[in-house]
């Protein structure tokens, strides 16, 4: 009977330690990435034209009494940076339910057209309805949203695979991509030039009524993400073992397709489709974690860290766009990031197929 004992006990120790290892990489990394993104926060709100010290930061943060220094971070920067985070969140948030669920790398919002079909609904108000502000992101939203349910009805066919729905999405994409095109040759240059910066994915536009509505939605979808977490790791075992073990695949599916649509619009109607992040995060944050969980919380960080690390480069470190001195909008640094990366995944892709 010890004989047999001592096999069990021994894997449950290794299984208790494996448990514990993992527990403690995913603390590490965890940390690692709030410590970087409140780095770069800081730095954030140090740079520019009125340079600050990071104890003045710290200080206006705090409740300090320094006029200066409370108005540069509170009225100049803190917006622009506040919805750089939110955005961040947003992208990574979807990427990583996109990429679950449908079990393909390449599902983001950025290639399976949700993005491009927010573009259009943006473009769209801007270059047609003359309208600006508020009603450009609701334009936004109301395009992205429609794509989601567009690629939903097409690639449902007593099912939905990621396959399927990946090649929708592209098709999709080019469809709202050559609506764009058509809108801005059909417009004056200076409408297009407005609504390209819009499309490069730019938090120029940053003011605290943005943030509220874009804070107000990450809010109210967040939560609803954290609920569905458990479904989406029963659909990562199979649609089998999911069902027995009492989930209906479809609608789960189906919820999970329609968050991360929502958080996708949500984003790209308040700052533009910035590149590459929702396609990049989870699986760095994969990477990172060296499992193959879910990642989310990991996968909201590392969107921050990509959008705000960006945002700073952008700002500080390229040079102003001509002829009007205006920053780099991060969607160029995003992209310049995001592009090498999409190769490298091909690439990697190909040798383990070899």
């Amino acid at each position: 009977m010890s004989s047999l004992a001592a096999p069990e006990a021994v894997a449950r120790e290794g299984l208790r330690a494996s448990r514990l290892r993992r527990r403690a990489r995913t603390t590490a990394v965890t940390l690692a990435l709030l410590l970087v993104a409140a780095t770069l926060a800081v730095v954030a709100l140090m740079l520019g034209d009125f340079r600050l010290s990071a104890a003045q930061v710290v200080g206006a943060l705090a409740g300090s009494d320094e006029e200066p220094a409370r108005f540069v971070v509170f009225d100049l920067r803190l917006p622009r940076l506040t919805l750089g985070i939110l955005v961040g969140v947003a992208f990574g948030l979807a990427g990583a339910l996109f990429q679950s669920v449908l079990r393909n790398p390449l599902a983001s919002p950025d290639v399976i057209g949700v993005s491009q079909g927010a573009s259009a609904g943006a473009v769209a108000a801007l270059l047609l309805g003359g309208v600006t502000g508020l009603w450009v992101s609701v334009a936004a939203f109301a395009g992205g949203a429609a794509v989601g349910l567009l690629l939903y009805a097409v690639a449902w066919r007593g099912g939905l695979t990621g396959h399927r729905f990946v090649l929708s999405g592209i098709g999709v994409a080019y469809v709202c991509t050559s609506v764009v095109g058509y809108l801005l040759t059909r417009s004056e240059v200076r409408e297009a030039q407005a609504a390209l910066l819009w499309m490069t994915g730019s938090l120029a536009q940053a003011d605290w009524d943005l943030v509220a509505t874009l804070a107000l939605a990450v809010a109210v979808l967040t939560p609803l993400v954290a609920l569905v977490a458990r479904g989406l790791d029963l659909l990562l075992l199979g649609d089998e073992q999911a069902a027995a073990l009492g989930l209906r695949p479809e609608l789960a599916r189906g919820a999970v397709i329609a968050l991360g649509v929502a958080l996708a619009c949500a984003a790209t109607a308040a700052a533009g489709p910035v590149a590459f992040v929702a396609l990049v995060a989870a699986p760095v944050a994969r990477r990172l974690l060296g499992d193959g969980s879910l990642a989310l919380l990991q996968s909201a960080l590392v969107g921050v860290v990509l959008v705000v690390g960006a945002d700073v480069a952008a700002q500080h470190l390229l040079p102003a766009v001509l002829p009007i001195d205006l920053s780099v909008p991060v969607g160029v640094v995003t992209g310049a990031v995001g592009g090498p990366y999409l190769i490298w995944l091909m690439v990697a892709g190909r040798t383990r197929s070899s």
